[in-house]
C-alpha cells in the first residue's frame, strides 16, 4: 500500500489496469525458492530466481510460454542472458547491447575431476584437461614449494558440479550500463 507522503502519478492506474503488471510476490512463488512449496495446484511461477535469466523471447515480445516459461519475464539488467553475437563471433557491434559479454577463455572450465587425478569422460569431456607433470616430492609426501609448485599436485576433494557450471563474475567482460539503479534490485 502506498504511503500518503509518496506522490502518485496519473499513469499508475494505466500500468496496473491496462498493462496488467503485478507485484513481485503475485508472480513468483516465494516458498519455492527454499524448496518449501508442496502445493501441486500452486498458480505462481516456480523458478529459482537466483539462477534464472531474462527470457530472450519475452524481450522481443515473442514468448509463447507465458506463465509456464522457465525464464524471467521482467526487465532486469543483472539477469540478462548472454549476447549471442559475442558468444558466436567474439565481438558485438552494438555499443548499447543489453546482454552479457562473457570471456570466451572462461567458457570451458578446468576439469576438476582430471585435476583430482582421473576424469571418466576422457577426450569427450566438455571441460579442459590441463596436463601437468607429477611432482614427485608431493607424491612421496612433502613438496617444499607447496601451492606455488609448478608441477602437478592432485587434489583429493570431490568437485562440486554446480560450482563448475556457474558463470563467475570475473568472467563477465561487459555488463549493461546501470541505467536505473533502483530497478536492478
Amino acid at each position: 500500500m502506498a504511503d500518503e507522503n509518496e506522490p502518485t502519478f496519473g499513469f499508475e492506474s494505466f500500468i496496473k489496469e491496462k498493462l496488467n503488471l503485478k507485484e513481485f510476490d503475485d508472480i513468483y512463488c516465494i516458498p519455492y525458492q527454499k524448496n518449501l512449496c508442496f502445493n501441486k495446484n500452486c498458480t505462481k511461477v516456480h523458478i529459482k530466481l537466483e539462477k534464472a535469466v531474462v527470457c530472450k523471447h519475452w524481450l522481443r515480445g515473442l514468448c509463447k510460454k507465458g506463465i509456464q516459461c522457465e525464464f524471467l519475464h521482467e526487465y532486469n539488467l543483472k539477469k540478462m542472458p548472454e549476447c549471442w553475437f559475442f558468444s558466436k563471433y567474439g565481438e558485438c557491434s552494438n555499443p548499447e547491447c543489453t546482454f552479457l559479454h562473457i570471456d570466451p577463455n572462461s567458457r570451458s572450465k578446468e576439469c576438476l575431476w582430471y585435476k583430482r587425478g582421473f576424469c571418466r569422460h576422457g577426450a569427450m569431456c566438455r571441460n579442459r584437461h590441463i596436463k601437468k607433470k607429477l611432482c614427485f616430492s608431493y607424491f612421496f609426501g612433502l613438496c617444499l614449494a607447496g601451492p606455488l609448485c609448478e608441477l602437478g599436485h592432485p587434489k583429493y576433494d570431490i568437485p562440486n558440479p554446480e560450482e563448475q557450471r556457474a558463470v563467475q563474475e570475473k568472467d563477465i567482460i561487459y555488463r549493461p550500463k546501470n541505467l536505473v539503479a533502483d530497478n536492478l534490485d
